[in-house]
């Protein structure tokens, strides 16, 4: 990175990091415990970052994505090693995003709900008071309906996704 004079690092990272927390929402200082092998592996590449940014002047920020939250591409002033989780602060079952998905595209499908697998955790939602009052972040969409509607309008419209053939 060095070489390409690379000065700031964004990794994208997941709520999976944290396992199954006693107490919700979750902060930045909840210990991390990951339970399943993604999570594990998220957890190892944040250790690494920060461990990279310890001996090196580039800036470097760790997002913690929950489920439900929409991070539009926003300027992002040069900070060292900040770690942000980034969500809604709202919790949703699986079910409740099944309805919600079907309601926003109009397709009718039939869902057997089964019980979690070893490694999902029961509960997970956000405190995403630190992102709020340090980068003056809010998710924009936080109604989760409303949210898939307007993704799956915008899904619909560019079949290729970003690509422009």
């Amino acid at each position: 990175m060095a070489a390409h004079k690379v000065k700031t690092l964004i990794y994208s990272s997941t709520c999976a990091t944290y396992g199954e927390p006693v107490k919700m929402p979750i902060t930045e200082k909840t210990p991390q415990l990951p339970i399943n092998p993604y999570g594990k592996a998220k957890k190892m590449a944040e250790d690494i970052i920060i461990d990279f940014s310890k001996t090196t002047d580039m800036a470097v920020m760790i997002l913690r994505y929950f489920n439900d939250s929409r991070l539009k591409g926003q300027t992002i002033k040069q900070l060292m090693a900040r770690i942000y989780n980034v969500g809604t602060g709202k919790g949703r079952s699986v079910k409740e995003f099944v309805e919600a998905c079907k309601k926003a595209t109009g397709v009718e499908i039939k869902v057997e709900y089964l019980g979690r697998r070893p490694g999902d955790y029961a509960e997970v939602f956000s405190d995403p008071s630190k992102v709020k009052q340090e980068l003056n972040w809010t998710a924009q969409y936080t109604n989760l309906k409303k949210s898939l509607q307007i993704a799956w309008k915008w899904q619909k419209s560019h079949l290729n996704g970003y690509s422009h053939s």
